[in-house]
């Protein structure tokens, strides 16, 4: 969905992810890898850490450099 982010800053390592439809459904997620596909065809890995609000989003922390503005509104996969 967005870059997790507060009033004045954006944090590039952690992206908010909808893959749910409540917070409890989401929960069950917690601790699993992501994996974001590139057009180039690279990977990049993260890890689903916490959910986030009550309508079924979580937040994903990804360790190298984050994802890029594209991946926004793009699908992952959950494993």
């Amino acid at each position: 969905m967005h870059f997790r982010q507060g009033r004045h800053h954006v944090n590039p390592h952690q992206m908010i992810l909808k893959i749910a439809d409540s917070r409890e459904k989401a929960e069950k997620y917690v601790g699993k890898t992501v994996t974001w596909k590139s057009p180039a065809g690279k990977e990049l890995k993260g890890q689903i850490s916490a959910a986030h609000g009550n309508s079924g989003c979580v937040r994903a922390i990804f360790a190298d450099a984050g994802l890029p503005g594209q991946a926004i509104g793009q699908k992952v996969t959950v494993q």
